[in-house]
């Protein structure tokens, strides 16, 4: 027998106030159709003033909570990924933590940008199934919203606000690939594209915020590629087939890398789970969120085995494999 870290509950948060692409100003030379075309985005919701990475991501775990039964003391560990944290310092997770009125366990933040989620929930299971943890709140949470440049066409018109989160719970294995919970996963980075995908600000540099700054075609170049790296190598651990996939929840943060990916990898798209057209790229909570709406609306079911993958500035990419 061994430890498996099983998925008790799913929850996710968005801002009520929705900005469509028709919404974006004459003076940013954009429309709907150009948006839809090029990135398969219609909307993203935005966060109000007093709306917050922190706030978002206590409603998300509040609701993973409900999800599965429990309340903040039955946790003992919490692992948020974001970019876009409260505080330089302390961790958002600690104010979550302070928010959910738990005084007990440990919490803390990971940057990995868009593959956040997935850093974050490899690094629950390991402090599970290291006996760190018996439960684990892992959360994607992003107020991307206050690092955009509001007059650069090529990158405010992609990124919305949001949170998700998942309940993980110890659980027992056999080891098999019948097992529920994480079975596999692959972890890359490389910091020679750091320029590709960047903010060109932080405490230690300018000593500002900054703004996001991308290369698009050159982060389209590398997508695919990566992203099948990742997964036929969390594909090849596990020893499944894509065939063998009930639902493959990519990052959402361009409809035509995740169509051209799932090609790729012989993934039919009946099995693919699409937010983007309704969030966005909400960076480290496009897969809970994407996880928390195909959950709710039941395609994802007990026993399914659900691929998820994500690649982010850095570069940072990876893949996990679970069985839910």
């Amino acid at each position: 027998m061994m430890i498996r870290s099983i998925v008790r509950g799913v929850g996710s948060a968005v801002p009520s106030r929705i900005m469509k692409n028709s919404d974006f100003g004459s003076e940013l030379e954009t429309s709907d159709e150009w948006i839809v075309q090029r990135t398969g985005i219609r909307q993203r919701h935005i966060a109000e003033e007093g709306e917050t990475t922190a706030s978002l991501g206590e409603k998300a775990a509040r609701q993973a909570l409900d999800n599965a039964g429990l309340t903040p003391d039955d946790i003992d560990l919490i692992v948020l990924a974001t970019s876009t944290p409260n505080n330089t310092f302390p961790a958002t997770a600690v104010d979550i933590q302070n928010r959910l009125g738990m005084n007990h366990g440990y919490a803390f933040d990971i940057q990995a940008v868009c593959t956040g989620f997935v850093y974050a929930l490899n690094t629950a299971d390991l402090h599970i199934r290291g006996g760190m943890a018996k439960r684990a709140l892992v959360i994607g949470a992003e107020t991307f919203s206050r690092i955009l440049d509001w007059s650069d066409r090529t990158t405010c018109v992609l990124f919305g606000d949001g949170a998700g989160a998942l309940v993980l719970e110890a659980g027992e294995g056999a080891g098999l690939t019948s097992d529920r919970g994480i079975l596999a996963a692959s972890l890359r980075s490389d910091g020679n594209h750091k320029d590709k995908l960047f903010v060109d600000g932080g405490p230690s540099s300018t000593g500002t915020v900054g703004h996001l700054r991308m290369q698009g075609r050159e982060v389209f170049k590398h997508a695919v590629g990566m992203i099948t790296d990742v997964v036929e190598a969390t594909f090849s651990t596990a020893g499944v087939t894509a065939e063998e996939l009930d639902w493959f929840v990519p990052h959402q943060a361009n409809k035509r890398i995740i169509d051209a990916s799932a090609r790729k990898l012989g993934i039919a798209a009946e099995k693919t789970v699409i937010t983007v057209d309704r969030h966005g790229n909400t960076s480290a909570a496009s897969v809970p969120l994407a996880l928390s709406v195909a959950v709710a609306d039941g395609r994802i079911k007990r026993g399914d085995l659900v691929l998820l993958e994500a690649m982010g500035g850095g570069f940072t990419w990876g893949a996990m494999l679970l069985r839910w």
